[in-house]
Order: structure tokens, then C-alpha cells, then sequence
């Protein structure tokens, strides 16, 4: 009783020094709603529900069985709800994503990844006209992508989640020298041209300016005999794209991956959108794709954190705009003053610093960014050090990157980010204690907006945690407790 007395304490008070005591600017973190924690914690947390699409003699022959939802088999029974829930997440992920199929069963970024570039090689292997053609052991001849320095995610690299899958020539996203975060796209379009990738990723983890889809897909469609695959890595800017920023699936890309938790206030998971004509050669690599997941990657896929995706997805839908405007006026506002408060701000100041949810500092004039990190956690701040494309290595990084889209949703406008740059800069330049400060700030901002009032939803909630807790006897007074009201 005494271990359980204990992890429940240090729980509980992890979560008011997260919740209310910190400012959170971690950009690939989010808060989720109530709605969705209550989600994820329903019964399909410990339930199974494999299934993979029916060939046709199975569809004939599994018609009346009951195994047979849609068009896919189901191998365990008591799964109608999942698959229900399963098909109108699609429906609104594909709405979203401006996508024709996708795969909401992955359970991460780096698994959407993952499972993506096995399918296109298993795709690739079997050869056909127009197809880029596989090395001789199989594997794709060369990739273009962003590198590591250029800001790129370690999944999208040869010791990534395309270890044993790709060989060869690994081709950098060529960076422009007066921005080296924003791509050269002269010089890109010449390195396609030269090199003829089977496979271009997009995407970064350190991420302030869109990616050059739609120039690149209009230069691919005017090149003879060359017929790549453009993909999307969208894990930290899911929750905003669309209008606002940008559209990849519609600009011209082929695959958007993404994970659901950063900048989308989501569980933690993933997803796969994908767009190919029906005329296309890769028409028919979604079912691939779906392949590569089950059995291919996952057996369980977590039913629980699918459940809580389509509340976040529900949510987006209603309140997305909104936050989408909100966390990107707040970024440009936040490296504008944290500039002007005498902490030098990345991405180019005559380009406006950031258009995505990040802003990145360069702190090498101060001190080693992982000692600004750590004093800034010490005074209830919450950021990551970050290597910089100059940096010779990440074991000293110069920079710190940072992500308004947490703190945006508890309320944080232009003005408030402006106050909160003062302190930083108070913390990282002077050396200075404020942790009472930003604790007493704090308080300004512990009610979730972009989410369904709670007024509205609270008897929602009652009625939800009354089934959650119900099915455990030893909760009843708890539940007793809850019908004199939440």
C-alpha cells in the first residue's frame, strides 16, 4: 500500500506542476482535452480488434459469419463498436487531411513512417510500367530528404525508419545559405533532376517555413520517364495545416504521415493520408499501405488512443480555424519580441522568423543551450535544446526550440507571449529567479479553450466517467458520489 500511496502522490503532483505551475513550450507536446483522456481510459483500452480487408472468395465465404464488417475480416468478436468508430475516424481524417484513403491504425509517427516505406519498396518490388526501378538487393537506390542538420527527423533517415530499406545515394534537401531554414528550391529541383530519387520526403522536426511542395510537383510532372513518390512528414505541424499554412495532399504530394499529439491536441498516435488518381501507377499502393500495418507492423492497435483520436478529430473539426489562426499569430508575435527583448531569434527575420508553430532562439552568447534549458526548467519554463544547422555537434547545441500551440490552447494570445518573453529574457540573459513569477502567470491560463465549453459538456463527462467506474465494484461509493453531481 505504501508503493501505491507514493506513485500516486509523486502522480498527483506531477500533474499541478505540469498542468498549472509550468509553461509548456515543448512543440511536440499538447494537452488533451478532458474529452479525450476520458475517452482513452473507456473500455476499448484493453480490447483487441485485428482486421485487414476480405479478398473476394473470403468475402464470399465469410458473408453471413458475422466476421465480415464492410469489407474487412474481424478476428475477434465484440468489435461493431471499434468498427464503427474505426470508419467515421477515416472519414474525418480523410476530410481533414484533404486525403482519398488513409490509415489511422498506426500508433506513432515513426510507425506511419515506418510502415510507409515498406509498402513503396514491397510496391516497387513487383515492378510495372513507369515504376521506379529497386537496387539489385532490393532496396531503393537513393532518397532525397531533409538531413539531420537541415532540421530533418531521425525516422526519415538511413539509421531511421528507413534502415535496410534504402541504399545507395542519400540526398540532402538542399538549404538556402542567407536561410538555412528555408529550402533552396533551384538548387533542389536541379538535384532531382541529377539524381532522379524514387522516394522525396518532406518534413522536419525543426520546422519553421512551409516545404516547396507545390514547386516540386509541378517540376516532377514536366520531367520524362520519372515517376516518384512525395511524401509528407506533417508529425509537428498535423494541427495546422490547411489554409492557413499549407495543404500538401492538394499541392501535389502523394503521402502526409503525421503523429497525433504535437500541434494536433490529440492522443499519442499516428496516422497515414494518402492521395494517388485512380489513373496513377501507385493506385493500388494504399492497400499496401493498409497491408504494411496489419499484419505487417501492429497486431493491437491500441483501441483506446483510437477512440480519443476521433474526439480530438471531432474537436479539430469544430475549433480547428480558430486555433490554427491563434497559434500562428501567437508564434510570429512570440520570436518578434523574444528578437526585440534582446534573445537573437532563427529562421530569418526579413522572412518573419516562423510560419508554423515553432520559434528557435540561438543562446550560444548566453550560455550552452542544455544549461539555458535546464535553468529555464528551473524556473517552471519548459523548452528542448537544439542543435542548429551551424552546430559541428548536438552534444553542444547553440539553440533552443520551442512551440506555442500547448499554451495557445489554454488561452495565450499575442500580448501574453509578449509578457512571457520579458521573463525569458530576464532567465536566460540576467540569470535571474522567477519561477514565482511564471507560476503566479500561469493561473492566468489553466481553462482548454478550442474544446466544447464545459458547461455544455459536463453532464457528457458524468455519464461517461459513471460507465468508466461502474465496472469496477470497488468504485461504487466513487460513483455515488458522482450522481450529487461532478
Amino acid at each position: 500500500m505504501d508503493e501505491v500511496k507514493n506513485l500516486v502522490e509523486r502522480t498527483i503532483e506531477n500533474n499541478l506542476w505540469r498542468q498549472r505551475k509550468c509553461i509548456n513550450l515543448i512543440p511536440s507536446e499538447n494537452s488533451p482535452s478532458l474529452l479525450v483522456k476520458l475517452l482513452e481510459i473507456s473500455d476499448p483500452q484493453g480490447r483487441y480488434a485485428e482486421h485487414k480487408t476480405a479478398l473476394k472468395k473470403e468475402r464470399e465465404a465469410l458473408q453471413d459469419s458475422g466476421a465480415l464488417k464492410g469489407d474487412q475480416i474481424y478476428y475477434y468478436q465484440g468489435t461493431q463498436f471499434i468498427y464503427d468508430i474505426e470508419e467515421n475516424l477515416k472519414e474525418v481524417m480523410k476530410e481533414y487531411l484533404k486525403a482519398k484513403d488513409v490509415e489511422t491504425r498506426v500508433i506513432s509517427g515513426q510507425m506511419a513512417n515506418e510502415v510507409s516505406f515498406k509498402a513503396i519498396v514491397k510496391y516497387l518490388s513487383k515492378g510495372g510500367k513507369g515504376m521506379p526501378k529497386l537496387s539489385e538487393s532490393g532496396r531503393l537506390t537513393n532518397v532525397m530528404n531533409n538531413s539531420l542538420n537541415g532540421g530533418g527527423h531521425l525516422s526519415a533517415q538511413p539509421f531511421g525508419a528507413l534502415y535496410n530499406l534504402a541504399e545507395g545515394d542519400v540526398v540532402s534537401i538542399p538549404l538556402r545559405e542567407d536561410n538555412p531554414y528555408k529550402v533552396d528550391v533551384e538548387k533542389m529541383l536541379n538535384l532531382i533532376q541529377e539524381k532522379m530519387p524514387p522516394l522525396i520526403i518532406f518534413g522536419k522536426s525543426l520546422f519553421l517555413h512551409p516545404e516547396p511542395v507545390k514547386e516540386v510537383s509541378s517540376f516532377i510532372k514536366g520531367l520524362k520517364d520519372y515517376n516518384p513518390i512525395v511524401m509528407y512528414d506533417g508529425a509537428h505541424v498535423l494541427g495546422i495545416l490547411g489554409e492557413e499554412f499549407q495543404e500538401p495532399l492538394l499541392e501535389g504530394a502523394n503521402i502526409v504521415t503525421g503523429s497525433t499529439h504535437k500541434t494536433f491536441f490529440g492522443p499519442q498516435r499516428g496516422i497515414v493520408g494518402m492521395r494517388f488518381e485512380d489513373d496513377s501507377i501507385y493506385s493500388k499502393l494504399p492497400n499496401e499501405i493498409h497491408t504494411r500495418t496489419f499484419p505487417g507492423s501492429t497486431s493491437n492497435h491500441h483501441l483506446g488512443t483510437q477512440l480519443a483520436l476521433l474526439g480530438a478529430a471531432i474537436e479539430m473539426k469544430h475549433f480547428g480555424k480558430e486555433y490554427q489562426k491563434q497559434v500562428l499569430k501567437n508564434a510570429k508575435h512570440f520570436a518578434k519580441s523574444l528578437n526585440e527583448n534582446g534573445i537573437p531569434v532563427e529562421g530569418g527575420e526579413k522572412d518573419g522568423f516562423t510560419f508554423t508553430h515553432q520559434v528557435v532562439i540561438r543562446v550560444k552568447k548566453f550560455a550552452d543551450a542544455k544549461e539555458i534549458a535546464v535553468r529555464l526548467e528551473e524556473n517552471n519554463i519548459i523548452v528542448n535544446f537544439q542543435a542548429l544547422p551551424d552546430d559541428e555537434t548536438f552534444y553542444h547545441p547553440s539553440g533552443i526550440r520551442m512551440g506555442v500551440s500547448e499554451m495557445t490552447r489554454f488561452g495565450m494570445k499575442e500580448n501574453d507571449f509578449e509578457t512571457l518573453s520579458k521573463i525569458m529574457a530576464k532567465i536566460i540573459k540576467d540569470k535571474k529567479e522567477a519561477k514565482g513569477e511564471v507560476e503566479e502567470f500561469r493561473k492566468n491560463f489553466l481553462e482548454m479553450k478550442y474544446a466544447f465549453p464545459f458547461s455544455e459538456v459536463k453532464p457528457l463527462y458524468k455519464n461517461l466517467l459513471e460507465s468508466i467506474f461502474s465496472s469496477h465494484n470497488q468504485f461504487d461509493h466513487f460513483v455515488l458520489s458522482l450522481q450529487k453531481g461532478v
